[in-house]
């Protein structure tokens, strides 16, 4: 059999790894002073292990919501004898600077800092002691690392930290003590989103063997400056930095490029245009170029070929058959070539193999995957094209879109913007048109980013995404490895008394879905999380509204589920005035039939609670059942499921029965003229899981009726739906329980004549078991 997208397994090692991170204690570590984790003394790891130990953890703390962080993780690492370290990714506020501190013994390779907004001028000190090691560094969008907290000098004293200091203010002392003197080594830098008031030109003079720099989003006062490593420099990133004249004159210098990303964020913020000239000059002059972007830029008309050239041919990669003139003098197609937010992407013959852009789905895939690490405003525009294609057109590489939308998500957890466009173009890319191609891998990757985004934004649009994109799941089924998590969001989103109605009433159907046809102990876990109690508060908020809408009618049906054979949540229903509510709806919607049988599917499930059922023992109770016996609602299913309440009720004896009115005997008439009323063909709206209520009233001389109803009931579950219900009852031991009814002197003779069908029933379907009913009971809900 075939493998499914996105089913590889994980390797032995990031099992490994991600099982000694949730038991740190159990595995590599030990609680020591003051509950500090210490490292185990017989324990030695190399650098492929640690590195994997810490940047696994820094994943998880990002993308699950169930992992504890450590506060002492990183002194784990402060022994070099021990651990070590050689690439270290850190990402977000989370990364403080006594963790840099704790490893600050490590010689350390490559260190990658990303959005680390926590990391003070204390860190820069920190970073010294890597100085003659470190190969690769990345500060990108770590801009408060340049600045002192409160002004302080540099400082690498742990107990000088204020952790709380985080005011704007407490940042404005500009450190202006470090270079990156000594860092000899040094060869790849990223100083992403420098601050304006650091010059860059005096902080590089130092590094004289550059050959990636990224100084996007830099202020640079000039350019001249990147000549020092024109010899050496392969790639350079000057994203959204001004394209000045001085810059391109610079650009062409550095000969040996291979990589160059001049492009901009959109071609509204474009102070110039990108022309002819300016790119036949970077073409001639940088002949080792394999790899160009200059996506949002405003291209000139210049650019391209005039349209009945353009239209000529299958699209080609040729350099000769270029749509844009400057790239004709190319020795041979670009690796990569950026054109995203521009007019070029539009054009047939582009020369390289990956582009970015918006004409077609390749090219957005492309931009998600280029752009979702550093440039997340780019990644969420072009998510939202994917999302366009896969709601109007069709994606033709499900499994890449789902994992870079995925990837993104996970990525920018704290980014609004990506998290909204992310969640709805999921949704479209796991309904019902691309199930069949996923696995269950993916589908639970799927789930994971979804619930993060429902922790992490309140927000109408977030949840309401969030919520349609998990009715695409199987539920149960698909949500059960996250159950209690999803139900707990889902029950946050129901509190405030007034959401938004269309979350709510999804909120509400998956709430109800997720009850279904589920364990009791799952049950009663939700019971606990307060789900009894939420349901009837969006009940009582809809009386109050005077409005019986899909809202009212989900909670019913959601308390019904809930309620099957959990005792504990019969009680909470009670306990939180249930019966009140339950009365309310039926005076104020009377005529509302799904509604009806809903609620009192529920009391059926509380009167099979013996230790309940003195509470609906009284004469408004009792009066009300009584009088839903004639109901002709939902065809039988009000009057029948009144009259199970009835008969738990009946079989407690006429002893329980201390009112006067209405009699007990009268009642009991009413029960067996309702019973004699319905069709035994009936097709029913109920699904059980279990007849051991019902069989419990058989061998019993104490309420004929009650038994009455329960053989009844019996005939026509197996005789409407033989191959579901025949082998149940066989199985629960029915057929010896209904010839004790035959053998009871007490039994009515309708009812050992029902019984008998019943037992016949059986008996022809263990003889052939292919069902000649093909008709399929509707599973509205559990067991009533």
């Amino acid at each position: 059999m075939a493998a499914k997208a996105g089913d590889n397994p994980d390797s032995l090692m990031t099992l490994a790894t991600v099982f000694c991170l949730r038991n740190l204690r159990k595995t590599m570590c030990y609680q020591g002073f003051s509950n500090k984790l210490c490292l185990r003394s017989d324990i030695f790891l190399p650098s492929e292990i640690c590195d994997k130990l810490v940047n696994t953890y820094m994943e998880l703390v990002h993308t699950d919501s169930n992992f504890e962080p450590e506060e002492s993780f990183f002194q784990l690492f402060s022994d070099p004898r021990s651990t070590r370290l050689t690439r270290v990714q850190l990402r977000e506020d989370f990364v403080r600077d006594r963790d840099l501190e704790a490893i600050r013994k490590q010689d350390l390779i490559e260190l990658h800092l990303t959005y680390c907004n926590s990391l003070s001028s204390r860190s820069l000190k920190t970073l010294t002691c890597f100085r003659e090691t470190l190969v690769s560094l990345c500060l990108f969008g770590c801009s408060r690392i340049f600045y002192r907290k409160g002004g302080a000098p540099l400082a690498c004293n742990e107990d000088t930290e204020d952790e709380e200091d985080e005011s704007p203010a407490s940042r404005q002392a500009l450190e202006t003590d470090f270079n990156f003197q000594g860092f000899n080594r040094l060869r790849l830098l990223n100083l992403g989103g420098l601050p304006d008031e650091v010059d860059a030109e005096t902080l590089l003079k130092p590094l004289k063997s550059l050959t990636l720099l990224d100084l996007s989003n830099v202020q640079l006062l000039g350019t001249a400056f990147l000549t020092q490593w024109k010899d050496r420099l392969a790639s350079l990133v000057l994203y959204n930095v001004d394209l000045s004249e001085e810059l391109v004159n610079t650009v062409v210098e550095l000969v040996n490029l291979r990589h160059l990303d001049i492009s901009r964020e959109s071609r509204r913020t474009s102070k110039s245009k990108m022309n002819r000239k300016i790119l036949t000059a970077i073409v001639q002059c940088l002949v080792n170029l394999v790899s160009l972007d200059i996506s949002g830029h405003i291209m000139l008309d210049n650019c391209t070929v005039p349209l009945f050239e353009e239209a000529m041919g299958r699209p080609s990669i040729e350099p000769c058959k270029s749509s844009i003139y400057p790239f004709q003098e190319l020795k041979r197609p670009l690796q990569f070539l950026g054109l995203y937010d521009t007019t070029l992407c539009n054009v047939t013959h582009i020369p390289a193999y990956k582009v970015t852009g918006s004409k077609n789905e390749d090219q957005v895939l492309n931009a998600i995957e280029t752009y979702t690490e550093f440039r997340p405003e780019l990644a969420h525009r072009a998510i939202n094209q994917l999302f366009d294609i896969a709601r109007i057109q069709h994606c033709s590489q499900l499994l890449r879109a789902l994992q870079l939308v995925i990837a993104a998500l996970k990525c920018h957890k704290y980014d609004k913007s990506i998290q909204v466009t992310g969640s709805a173009a999921l949704f479209y890319l796991t309904n019902t048109e691309y199930r069949s191609d996923q696995s269950v891998r993916l589908r639970r990757e799927v789930i994971e980013v979804v619930l993060n985004g429902m922790e992490q934004y309140q927000e109408v649009t977030v949840q309401r995404n969030c919520c349609l994109t998990l009715c695409n799941f199987s539920i149960p089924e698909e949500l059960e490895f996250q159950y209690s998590r999803v139900n707990q969001l889902l029950l946050k989103i129901l509190e405030p008394a007034r959401q938004e109605e269309s979350i709510q009433r999804i909120a509400v159907h998956l709430c109800n879905a997720l009850v279904c046809q589920v364990d009791n102990h799952h049950k009663e876990a939700v019971g606990k999380m307060g789900f009894v109690k939420t349901m009837l508060n969006l009940i009582q908020k809809k009386l109050q509204d005077k409005m019986c809408d899909q809202v009212m009618e989900f909670s019913w049906s959601a308390l019904w589920n809930i309620t099957d054979e959990t005792p504990d949540n019969c009680q909470m229903f009670l306990n939180c005035r249930g019966m009140s509510l339950f009365l309310e709806c039926l005076q104020e919607f009377p005529d509302k039939q799904e509604l009806h049988r809903n609620m009192l599917g529920l009391l059926g499930n509380v009167a099979e609670v013996k230790a309940l059922r003195p509470q609906l023992l009284t004469p408004q109770f009792i009066t009300v059942f009584s009088n839903l016996l004639d109901s002709k609602a939902d065809g039988i299913e009000v009057s029948y499921n009144a009259c199970g309440v009835l008969s738990h009720i009946m079989f407690d004896g006429p002893e329980v029965w201390s009112m006067e009115e209405p009699r007990r005997d009268t009642v009991m008439d009413k029960m067996w003229d309702a019973i004699q009323s319905w069709d035994v063909s009936s097709r029913r709206n109920i699904n059980y899981r279990s007849f051991e209520p019902i069989l419990r009233l058989l061998p019993q001389s104490i309420a004929p009726v009650s038994q009455h109803w329960a053989t009844w009931a019996l005939y026509n579950l197996v005789s409407v739906y033989p191959s579901k219900y025949c082998p149940l009852l066989i199985k629960e031991g029915g057929i010896s329980l209904l010839e004790k009814v035959l053998e009871l002197d007490s039994s009515q003779p309708e009812t050992k004549d029902m019984a008998r069908k019943v037992m016949e029933q059986c008996e022809t379907f263990k003889e052939d078991p292919m069902e000649t009913n093909h008709g399929q009971e509707v599973n509205y809900g559990q067991r009533g």
